[in-house]
């Protein structure tokens, strides 16, 4: 199993903010086909992305900070991000703690709400979310591998 070009367009779509588009590429991925190599996907993203922000040895005070900045972003991202759970998956990407006991889809979910605030902070030209894509693609085929 490896990541298609449909779910590395899918994602890219959400990253660039072309939320038509995302829905539409969405809405053609299976679940039960797509779900493990998309979710590869996200988790490989949200590793890269908090590898960029965050050097290695990162305080959990600055994780802490970051997710209350992102957090107040906006009412939605208030409500939609719970932060103890965003905590520990960035914390995890970081090589501290274990996120075995968060549901799955509450993972994925809060994944994809970091990864798009994290991408949204590099600022990223079409070019860098192009190579931002084919790094993640990459560890995401290193994940399922």
């Amino acid at each position: 199993m490896a990541v298609t070009d449909e779910q590395v367009a899918t994602l890219r779509a959400y990253l660039a903010g072309e939320f038509d588009q995302y829905e539409q590429l969405n809405a053609r991925l299976d679940p039960g086909v797509d779900g493990m190599a998309y979710g590869a996907l996200i988790a490989a993203g949200l590793f890269e992305a908090v590898d960029r922000r965050f050097a290695k040895g990162a305080t959990r005070a600055q994780v802490v900070d970051y997710v209350g900045d992102v957090r107040s972003r906006s009412e939605r991202l208030s409500e939609e991000i719970d932060p103890q759970v965003a905590e520990r998956l960035i914390m995890h990407s970081l090589g501290e703690g274990s996120i075995d006991d968060i549901d799955d889809g509450i993972v994925v979910h809060t994944q994809l709400l970091l990864l798009i605030a994290l991408v949204g902070d590099e600022r990223l030209d079409d070019a860098g979310l192009d190579k931002f894509m084919a790094t993640t693609r990459a560890l995401g085929n290193r994940l399922l591998s």
